[in-house]
């Protein structure tokens, strides 16, 4: 950003008395622990907060990427040069509504899926049990349509209720999100913020529901290298097969570039054994997409957002 940018956005953010700081650590941010400054770090704390944030840098011209639990994220070892908008603080209200047999259940896009599977259990209702061991929010859930033991958040959701490019507020029914693998239609118009997100969940046994969540917890921690730092699955599925055998496949288990490794527990995932950096862990990827491509003939997506 230039000098001049910098002074305004500052001094428009200070007017509005919106909470901001200049230089954060993204690398504290993010669960790959990988990242530079931010030019600005914004942390509005609620919805008018939020539209005066992006109306401030939308009147400066300044770039913003919109952050969740930062646990798809990979940002660059520059930094961002703009303004990141943390978004965890928009965690509710949580709104409870019958309808019909089932139950429409609304929370925040800041509000961890961990909490809202757990409000869910808690209040005996069934459909989001996939989603307990996911590490992102509400919001980064829809923008991705985040999936895990053959559900997909795609299953649940009725509607989303956003701000557009114009900072207005809008919702739309899960019919046209355009929902996919690993993809909506936020992820095609990145100025829409996520505000709140509805799914359709139907009753149950409480203590059946926890019994499903265990499991697929147990099975996480059995099989994933969630002791180290990193951004989950690094690789989208490709169709026909599974990336993680493709690279054990290719003997890569445990291959390094830096402080970046192919994890040698579950050879879909890249960790962060110390020290890595954006740029080791891209070479990495991008190492391990060549040979695969040359081995196996099958072409992997990286499924981590690489923000520079």
């Amino acid at each position: 950003m230039q000098q001049q940018a910098i002074t305004a956005l500052r001094q428009s953010l200070q007017t509005a008395s919106l909470p901001f700081v200049e230089g954060e650590p993204l690398a504290a941010h993010t669960t790959f622990r990988i990242g530079g400054p931010a030019t600005f770090w914004c942390t509005p704390q609620d919805r008018p907060q939020l539209r005066g944030t992006l109306a401030c840098c939308k009147k400066q011209g300044v770039r913003v990427y919109l952050l969740g639990n930062g646990s798809n994220t990979l940002f660059a070892d520059e930094g961002f040069d703009g303004a990141v908008v943390d978004l965890r603080a928009l965690t509710g209200p949580l709104t409870v509504q019958p309808s019909g047999n089932e139950v429409l259940l609304t929370a925040g896009a800041g509000l961890t899926l961990g909490h809202l599977c757990g409000e869910a259990q808690q209040r005996g209702l069934t459909g989001l049990e996939f989603a307990c061991g996911i590490p992102g929010t509400v919001g980064g859930a829809v923008y991705m349509n985040a999936g895990a033991y053959g559900g997909e958040l795609k299953d649940v959701l009725e509607e989303v209720t956003f701000l557009d490019e114009e900072l207005k507020e809008r919702s739309l029914p899960v019919s046209r999100l355009q929902m996919g693998y690993r993809t909506s239609v936020f992820e095609k118009n990145p100025a829409w913020c996520i505000l709140s997100a509805t799914v359709r969940l139907r009753h149950d046994d409480a203590g059946a529901v926890l019994d499903r969540m265990q499991e697929f917890l147990r099975r996480r921690k059995e099989k994933q290298p969630l002791e180290w730092p990193s951004a989950g699955s690094t690789f989208k599925r490709p169709q026909g097969a599974f990336a993680g055998r493709l690279i054990e496949q290719c003997g890569l288990r445990g291959f390094t570039v830096g402080g970046a490794q192919i994890s040698e527990k579950h050879c879909g995932f890249v960790i962060n054994r110390g020290g890595a950096t954006c740029a080791d862990v891209v070479s990495l990827t991008e190492q391990v997409r060549k040979i695969v491509e040359q081995k196996t003939g099958y072409v992997l997506e990286r499924e981590i957002r690489v923000v520079k």
